[in-house]
């Protein structure tokens, strides 16, 4: 850890370009990156990496590139406008221990714009919060990163390893940006995301799968409507047996390691259907897409088995599924769960960064939700932390992230980079 005089000039630096830092993060708010439309965000980082001398690696992701990489998620969204960015810090004599600092550009969609307090990509700081979609998850953290970098510059402190400032896609839906930096050879001996954990690391993350169900039924007009069959309400039904299968798997939660006592670890979320033609006509077709989490230990393949057996189960009940199956597809997150281990290393930086900072012990969680810390750890043997700000209804309406929390963290990344990497 740097000596006490030295960490608290650090602290003062980052302090100094607040206002700043302030600003760029309100300028990246407003570009709605949301998947498919990343491309001017990324270029916006591009410039901004530049700027400040980093070396700039931006390319077209390509699924051939990637497809038969472990970890990969299937997609059906076009590819003809997905950027990564990468800007490098490289010392001219790398000695220290060298870092992976990874965000992702991408946002969730908006939802209705009246139900915002004001427009979501129109930054409005009240109260000492930022609003905005993205604002928390996760471009504070991702601008965070760049001025812990420029902090430690800015004093004249030089790292002496190669730190890799990745701006990632496709976090929230397959995780497929993550995996193509490593399939583009970037390594690290660490790597640390500041997702909005509210000041702890994440210990476990869960899995997650998207799936979509496609129900078809027998239209007929509805004077005569029990001759036919309807393919909502066969969905309904469907989705009532995956409900079921969600109170299974959450009373498993006993005999995780990781989850025991969390009151309802895997959530099965129905995000989206679409079904029918007509008012006065039987629906002859429905498709609802599903998010389901998974246990850090439980396989892809076994949940999808039991996944579709439910699913069978029920279509056998009804008297029109039972002769026309519904069909499932599985598109988008195909992630595995993930848990930090052997770590201590990495893990005592971060510690003590942090306890310089906010003065009290690193705290840690289990996430019901997934990062793109999976690709890191489980694919590359580099010991992935996930830590960062404060924020609140990431995915909802009026996000916000708390900026005197983002303060105090872009603090503790800085002395994290000074202690990891080394500093002259």
């Amino acid at each position: 850890m740097p000596e006490r005089a030295l960490a608290h000039r650090i602290m003062d630096e980052v302090d100094r370009s607040f206002d700043e830092q302030t600003r760029v993060l309100a300028d990246l708010v407003r570009f709605p990156s949301r998947r498919g439309e990343e491309a001017r965000a990324q270029d916006f980082m591009s410039r901004l990496y530049r700027e400040h001398d980093l070396a700039v690696d931006r390319w077209k992701i390509e699924i051939d590139d990637i497809k038969h990489l472990r970890g990969f998620s299937p997609v059906s969204i076009s590819y003809e406008d997905a950027w990564n960015c990468v800007g490098a810090f490289r010392p001219s004599a790398p000695k220290g221990r060298s870092l992976i600092l990874n965000g992702h550009i991408d946002v969730v969609p908006e939802g209705p714009h009246e139900m915002w307090s004001s427009p979501p990509f129109e930054p409005r700081i009240k109260d000492g919060w930022m609003y905005g979609r993205g604002a928390g998850d996760m471009k504070a953290g991702l601008i965070g990163n760049l001025y812990a970098l420029l902090a430690l510059r800015r004093l004249g402190l030089v790292p002496q390893a190669e730190i890799f400032f990745q701006s990632v896609i496709e976090e929230e839906c397959t995780g497929n940006g993550a995996l193509a930096c490593l399939q583009r050879g970037y390594r690290a001996d660490a790597a640390l995301i500041p997702e909005p954990t509210g000041h702890a690391f994440v210990r476990a993350q869960v899995g997650v799968m998207w799936f979509q169900v496609r129900v078809t039924g027998h239209p007929v007009h509805v004077y005569k409507a029990d001759a036919g069959s309807n393919a909502i309400e066969s969905a309904f039904r469907l989705i009532e047996a995956l409900r079921k299968l969600e109170l299974v798997w959450n009373e498993r939660r006993h005999k995780d390691p990781w989850f025991h006592d969390h009151h309802h670890p895997i959530n099965f979320n129905v995000g989206k259907i679409a079904g029918g033609d007509w008012a006065s006509s039987v629906p002859a077709w429905c498709e609802f897409d599903m998010r389901v989490g998974l246990y850090p230990e439980q396989e892809l393949a076994a949940a999808r088995a039991e996944i579709e057996q439910a699913i069978r189960d029920a279509a056998r009940a009804d008297p029109f599924l039972g002769n026309s199956p519904p069909a499932i597809v599985y598109n988008g997150f195909q992630a595995e769960g993930f848990v930090l281990k052997n770590a201590g290393h990495v893990e005592a930086v971060l510690a003590q960064a942090h306890r310089t900072v906010f003065g009290e012990a690193l705290g840690e969680q289990r996430s019901t939700g997934t990062t793109d810390a999976r690709f890191f750890g489980l694919y590359a043997d580099i010991p992935a932390l996930v830590y960062g700000p404060r924020s609140d209804d990431i995915h909802g309406f009026d996000e916000k992230v708390e900026l005197e929390s983002v303060r105090r963290i872009t603090q503790a990344t800085a002395l994290f980079i000074a202690d990891w990497c080394g500093v002259a």
